[in-house]
């Protein structure tokens, strides 16, 4: 069974860095696009940032371009979010989705709060 599993999220003051991690079981992410998106309370989901399957190409939502950054370790079947210079509109719960053949599927998520 396909399952997404996130980690990493906690507590970050304003300025500080988190890495959260998506793990897959039963499949291999490399082969599949892999978006994080975030939902804060009261707030609908929205898409922070992608990576492509085929070539590695990047997505960044306005709101956190230059301090986010997706990447892939292949050799773990992970694809990370770095997350710099937090601000307290980044707390949220995040989470990894994938889609395959036309079935989306999301972990878990993982909190992130953002405070002083």
């Amino acid at each position: 069974q396909v399952q997404l599993v996130e980690s990493g999220g906690g507590l970050a003051q304003p300025g500080g860095s988190l890495r959260l991690s998506c793990v897959g079981s039963a499949f291999t992410l490399e082969h599949y696009a892999i978006g994080w998106w975030r939902e804060a309370l009261g707030k609908e989901r929205e898409k922070v940032s992608c990576i492509s399957s085929s070539d590695g190409k990047t997505y960044y939502a306005d709101s956190v371009k230059g301090r986010f950054f997706i990447s892939r370790d292949n050799a773990k079947n992970t694809v990370y979010l770095q997350m710099n210079s937090l601000k307290p509109e980044d707390t949220a719960i995040y989470y990894c989705k994938l889609v395959q053949w036309g079935v989306t599927y999301w972990g878990q998520g993982t909190q992130v709060t953002v405070s002083s």
